[in-house]
């Protein structure tokens, strides 16, 4: 597998001050997004998901499980370096803080006839990453998702209906085994068949159950799936130690951004935790947020500090015992996405921060 030596012309964190006012460019990005996450730091506001499949100006949020909503105050257009903004405070208050993560996929997408059910696809095959958008039949099928290898997580969404994301890792092997991403905190669930059919993904097609929820009969669903690629991505599982000499989780390169959410246990406080180094550019690395709370970055849902990661030249190593990331024998996933592979073809070494 051919290595990424430059990840931030696929992922890139983008820190921002709002300006109020509509038209603001915000540049640095490094490349055109194609799906752009944001959220204020300041404020208890929601999470804001946006992507050039659906349009700009369609949003979606992470902590609700409202149906898509057109937006003209939001995020507005996607640019060569970066994107547009409305006048909207959720995205562009005036002296607020804000943080924007952006994937890199292929633009507005085009046709795909793989599945079963045809599907739009925006994919990076490079860095294996692809938006897919269909429209629900209510029967078994499948839809393409034109990464040419095997999603080892993909994240799905009713655009119509109210409903929750639905998260699926793939790298556990069993297709039926989903966490409701990203507004429950419960732990592993098991379904029938009604979502997969019971089929993993191929390196071509995803497979769709009867289910009401991703596969609604004349309803759009939305897919954001991932596939592994060295040097820029990791995807996986870990068990905590309860311990601030906490558990080392090798990745091949030095993380720029990791989520992470418990899978065998649930309940209040077990948060899906974002941490990236724009937000905390050395170690310890302790400013969480939780995609399914609108919380700011200060104390989200209360926990305060506690949730500490260390970013390593090869991974990740967490510093705290806290139940979001590394409780003693409390399994949970992560997805992790690089600043920098261990060394790349250019000769330059990632280094410990």
């Amino acid at each position: 597998m051919a290595q990424i030596d430059k990840p931030n012309l696929h992922f890139n964190t983008k820190l921002y001050t709002g300006n109020g006012s509509s038209g603001n460019a915000i540049t640095g990005v490094g490349f055109q997004p194609d799906f752009t996450w944001i959220k204020d730091r300041d404020n208890t506001r929601n999470h804001i998901l946006t992507d050039a499949v659906r349009g700009a100006t369609k949003t979606v949020f992470s902590n609700l499980t409202n149906a898509e909503e057109t937006d003209t105050s939001a995020l507005t257009a996607f640019g060569t370096d970066g994107f547009t903004l409305g006048n909207g405070t959720k995205v562009n208050g005036n002296n607020i803080n804000f943080v924007s993560w952006n994937w890199k996929a292929n633009g507005a997408g085009s046709s795909n006839t793989d599945g079963s059910i045809t599907s739009t696809v925006s994919a990076n095959t490079t860095a294996g990453f692809s938006i897919i958008k269909w429209t629900g039949t209510g029967s078994n099928g499948t839809i393409g998702h034109g990464l040419g290898a095997v999603p080892k997580v993909y994240i799905v969404k009713n655009l119509d209906s109210v409903g929750k994301f639905w998260f699926f890792p793939t790298f556990f092997n069993n297709a039926n085994e989903y966490l409701d991403g990203f507004t429950s905190t419960a732990g592993l669930q098991t379904d029938g068949n009604g979502l997969t059919n019971s089929t993993l993904p191929t390196n071509s097609v995803i497979s769709l159950g009867t289910s009401s929820t991703i596969n609604t009969s004349g309803n759009d669903i939305i897919c954001y799936a991932f596939a592994e690629k060295a040097g820029y991505s990791k995807f996986g599982s870990y068990t905590g130690n309860g311990s601030t000499d906490g558990t080392f989780i090798y990745t091949g390169f030095k993380p720029a951004f990791v989520l992470i959410k418990s899978s065998s246990t649930g309940g209040t406080y077990y948060h899906w935790g974002m941490w990236d180094i724009g937000r905390s550019p050395s170690n310890v690395n302790d400013k969480i947020l939780a995609a399914n709370t609108s919380d700011d970055e200060s104390n989200p849902s209360n926990l305060g500090a506690g949730q500490n990661i260390d970013f390593l030249s090869n991974g990740f190593k967490h510093r705290s015992a806290d139940v979001v990331n590394n409780q003693s024998g409390t399994t949970y996933i992560y997805m992790a996405f690089a600043e920098n592979p261990i060394v790349g073809s250019n000769n330059i070494p990632a280094t410990a921060r």
